[in-house]
């Protein structure tokens, strides 16, 4: 027990850290402070349920989780806003996938995440940082602790796996 106290304690000083890698997933330092906060709030409701035994990894999945859902509703929304509205107005039929296409497209994303979901975790991480999080080759290598050239592999591997898994 005396263990489990302190991993949980040591998850408390890597906030800083997963703040900046929420950060670099969503390009948006307000946003990557709410996510933290979040996922320390769902550790927190987690750990009173259960047991964890890597709160660490399971404190940094719910940021990369919570960030991407950030992401990916952050670019639903800016593809649905029109600034003007008459205008907007005369095109919303013509510009809404038929339920075909929204279909394939909740297809094609299911597939993406089950393809990310195989990497491994340094893969995956580099992949995320490099093509949601924009994050620089240096700045990759950096997270992860290794070269640029295997930061560069990482993202040109995971980038290849998810292609091929989505053909």
């Amino acid at each position: 027990m005396g263990q489990t106290k302190l991993q949980y304690e040591q998850v408390i000083h890597q906030r800083r850290d997963l703040i900046r890698y929420a950060n670099r997933i969503t390009g948006d330092q307000d946003y990557a402070e709410e996510i933290v906060q979040e996922a320390y709030l769902r550790l927190g409701e987690t750990a009173a349920k259960r047991l964890l035994e890597q709160p660490r990894r399971y404190l940094a999945r719910i940021v990369r989780n919570l960030a991407l859902d950030r992401v990916w509703r952050s670019r639903r929304e800016a593809a649905s806003f029109v600034p003007d509205g008459e205008m907007a107005l005369a095109s919303v039929v013509s510009d809404l996938p038929s339920p075909e296409e929204a279909a394939l497209a909740r297809d094609e994303f299911a597939r993406l995440e089950a393809a990310l979901a195989e990497l491994p975790e340094r893969k995956r991480i580099a992949v995320e940082m490099h093509r949601f999080g924009g994050a620089k080759l240096r700045e990759i290598a950096e997270e992860l602790g290794v070269s640029l050239t295997v930061a560069h592999q990482l993202v040109i591997e995971g980038v290849a796996h998810c292609r091929s898994r989505l053909r």
